[in-house]
């Protein structure tokens, strides 16, 4: 009887010793292919900050870099936003960006702030999304958030969020998303004309 009970455990054993590592290294492979992707992981164990309403609080920190006061550097891979002070120091901001395919780098100007902007989604995300609304107006539920900044001619945008929880992330079609009490407290710092580069 002990062998009968030995001979059907121990196959049963091994299979789960087989198992369990596969399920493991399946359930890896899916939150690393979601985040190659753009999405944000199922879990939060890539992220160094939990647990509060912005998951990247604002900080100052030391920077040396050839940039002029009140220019904005963005560090698309590091998924950060620097205001530079001018004394060797620079505001830290974490952003949310563009997923794989929407990134881009480049230096452009500040040509407009707005407050509680309007949202009207472009042709190139209506072509994608139509189901989304064609114009939104400002507001706490406008994807804009509190504050825009828009770079340039083009269709990019530093803008507040509505969804704290995508800072630290790839989420959007190009743009810098900030949590809506950072944009405001960058947009009481820049100005009109700024120099924004993104890297």
């Amino acid at each position: 009887m002990p062998s009968r009970f030995a001979a059907t455990v121990f196959p049963a054993t091994l299979l789960a010793a087989a198992i369990l590592p596969l399920a493991a290294s399946a359930q890896f492979f899916d939150e690393r292919q979601q985040m190659l992707l753009g999405g944000a992981p199922l879990s939060r164990q890539y992220s160094l900050f939990t647990g509060s309403e912005n998951p990247v609080p604002k900080t100052t920190v030391s920077y040396t870099g050839r940039y002029k006061p009140g220019s904005i550097v963005v560090d698309t891979a590091e998924r950060r936003l620097y205001f530079i002070v001018g004394d060797g120091t620079a505001i830290r901001y974490g952003i949310g960006v563009g997923r794989i395919g929407y990134t881009w780098k480049g230096v452009k100007t500040v040509t407009q702030k707005k407050e509680w902007p309007s949202w009207t989604p472009p042709r190139e995300m209506l072509a994608r999304r139509p189901d989304l609304p064609r114009h939104m107006k400002g507001g706490i539920d406008n994807p804009l958030g509190a504050r825009a900044l828009y770079l340039g001619s083009t269709l990019y945008r530093i803008h507040g969020s509505n969804e704290p929880e995508t800072i630290g992330q790839a989420v959007s079609s190009g743009c810098f998303r900030m949590t809506n009490d950072d944009v405001v407290d960058l947009y009481n710092r820049v100005r009109v004309g700024a120099t924004v580069v993104v890297q």
